[in-house]
């Protein structure tokens, strides 16, 4: 790999970095549209004990889930950047605080597929979410 290669896949990878970092922000501050708009408009994801699902029945999961604070903590494991494609190895702590006060606390492993749109930013295209 040539020393530009190398310096693009280290850019894409940081540019993939911050938007984990503004996903997670933009989660805790229930800030839904953000969240939306790091999300491919045909992404896929794959939990536990469900089908899979797109982003409107994500965006309608996140509606009825408004008045609940989600923080989450990201430890990125691996990335790799394959042209306008890369995956991601993540393990993810999430802890979910109710109206009443009640807290769910769910980790795991997540996989993620990502695409470099025509704009040149990544976003989330494929996820398959393991969280207990």
């Amino acid at each position: 790999m040539s020393a530009s290669e190398t310096q693009a896949q280290q850019i894409d990878e940081q540019a993939i970095r911050q938007l984990v970092d503004e996903w997670l922000e933009a989660s805790k501050r229930g800030d839904l549209e953000t969240v939306l708009s790091l999300m491919t408009d045909d992404v896929l994801f794959m939990v536990p004990g469900q089908d899979p699902f797109g982003k409107e029945a994500f965006a309608a999961n996140s509606r009825v889930m408004k008045d609940h604070r989600v923080e989450g903590i990201s430890d990125i494991q691996e990335i790799k950047v394959l042209g306008d494609w890369a995956w991601m190895h993540n393990y993810l702590r999430v802890t979910v605080t109710g109206p009443d006060g009640n807290v769910i606390k769910k980790a795991g492993h997540v996989l993620s597929v990502l695409r470099k749109n025509s704009g040149g930013r990544w976003q989330l295209a494929r996820d398959a979410n393991l969280l207990m």
